[in-house]
């Protein structure tokens, strides 16, 4: 089965663009619209996964796309993003069935981090049956398998979890702090090692027959190469 579709909505082309690029990067399928109407009209001749909406757009802004949404009877996973930060943005969003809000600027790592977490509790497990491939390494995330070419790598839940993130952005630098609140769920400053420590492990299973695909970018976390 293929990997989630994410349809991407929002007026300004370069965003539009950076986010496919980004998205398509660690394993998705995009689509893009320049406004809700296209959007709603994409909706009508094919199902996604996952809405990725901008509030402010013109013809119909984001809040009036998704309610239309919702009231054609669809409950597809929806984030809104928004360069207003208002309270009262944010609880108009959620009443509407969005299952995040993400505020303008934003971190490309952490709006990945925040539709994977949205997928994973929004995707039934039978249908998100997305294989990563990352050089020689291939991550069944429904089978919790792991190969390195044709070979089995036996891998803890936790260098599971860590490899799953880094291979879900691979191409992309992945700071400490993200893998700490992704895998080990720590979201406050911290000076644990642990995340080193796990590196170190996935080194010694994965870097082999002349690959080294995990590289430390100093000062700034973990990358994943395909070589």
């Amino acid at each position: 089965m293929s990997n989630p579709t994410i349809l991407i909505v929002d007026d300004e082309p370069g965003v539009r663009d950076l986010l496919s690029d980004a998205l398509g990067m660690s394993g998705y399928v995009t689509l893009t619209a320049p406004d809700g109407i296209e959007a709603l009209n994409i909706l009508h001749r094919q199902s996604v996964d996952l809405l990725l909406i901008d509030i402010n757009m013109p013809k119909m802004d984001g809040f009036e796309m998704l309610e239309k949404h919702r009231r054609d009877g669809h409950d597809t996973a929806a984030i809104l993003l928004s360069a207003r930060g208002d309270r009262s943005d944010i609880t108009t969003g959620l009443k509407l069935g969005a299952d995040d809000y993400v505020t303008k600027p934003f971190g490309l790592e952490e709006l990945v981090l925040r539709i994977a977490a949205v997928l994973r509790r929004t995707m039934p497990s039978q249908s998100t049956n997305a294989v990563l491939q990352c050089g020689p390494i291939t991550l069944d995330q429904n089978r919790h398998l792991v190969k390195f070419e044709e070979d089995p790598v036996e891998l803890t839940q936790t260098e599971f979890r860590l490899l799953e993130e880094l291979m879900m952005r691979s191409g992309f630098v992945v700071s400490k702090e993200a893998l700490l609140r992704a895998v080990w769920d720590i979201d406050f400053e911290s000076n644990t090692s642990v995340v080193d420590t796990y590196i170190s492990y996935l080194r010694k299973k994965l870097h082999r027959d002349d690959f080294e695909g995990i590289h430390t970018v100093r000062g700034a976390g973990f990358q994943l190469l395909a070589k």
